[in-house]
């Protein structure tokens, strides 16, 4: 999964809330990390569709400058539409799935 399909995926499950289709992004054991708030992680498609479920984003992202590589991550920096706040993803991929998905708060 490339990060611009990665956000498209996203926003459509803030607009819809539903976040089945996201969720189906990641590995069965795929984890969710988050650098800045003190929450997760959330390890397994059953915690992280939980997760959001519970506690979902009310706001759209955009990609906010290059992607690049970081050894086996994919590294993105990121803007929140509303606050235009920022920060980083980064993911790692086995078979076209998310295996791993660290997001960072500036």
């Amino acid at each position: 999964m490339d990060f611009e399909e990665h956000v498209r995926v996203f926003n459509t499950a803030v607009e819809n809330h539903d976040w089945s289709a996201f969720v189906a992004t990641f590995d069965e054991d795929g984890v969710v990390e988050f650098v800045g708030p003190p929450v997760g992680p959330f390890v397994g498609r059953e915690s992280i569709a939980a997760a959001y479920a519970q506690n979902p984003p009310d706001d759209t992202i955009a990609l906010d400058g290059p992607v690049r590589q970081d050894g086996a991550e994919t590294v993105a920096p990121y803007r929140w539409h509303t606050s235009g706040a920022t920060g980083t993803m980064r993911i790692t991929t086995r078979a076209g799935l998310i295996t791993r998905l660290v997001i960072t708060f500036d």
